[in-house]
């Protein structure tokens, strides 16, 4: 086993571990308890809290299942990236388009 395969079964190993902690609790709901587990999940909305929680179990499962540790490391570092996203603004003004009618200049044309 390589180094890099070895650091992504040791970082699924320990998303399993929260998972199991979060699914034995009984406090609260899914998301609220994930939550604790994960704060930076505190940055998205509670709609998106849910949809997270749902899709982290999903990817953590088929990992699992499939033995392939990326599916579950991957979702995990999405939701993780977009709430970070979230909580230093971005996203938050409305983005403005470039007017698509103007001829674009080209380099060397």
């Amino acid at each position: 086993m390589s180094k890099r395969e070895s650091d992504a079964r040791d970082k699924l190993l320990e998303i399993a571990a929260t998972l199991i902690a979060v699914a034995t609790d009984d406090r609260g709901t899914l998301a609220e308890r994930m939550s604790d587990s994960y704060p930076w999940m505190l940055a998205l909305s509670p709609a998106d809290r849910e949809t997270c929680a749902r899709e982290l179990l999903s990817a953590a499962r088929a990992s699992f299942s499939t033995h392939q540790p990326y599916l579950a490391l991957a979702e995990m570092t999405s939701w993780f990236e977009t709430a970070t996203a979230i909580a230093a603004g971005l996203g938050s003004q409305p983005v403005e388009w470039l007017d698509l009618t103007e001829p674009v200049e080209r380099p060397g044309s």
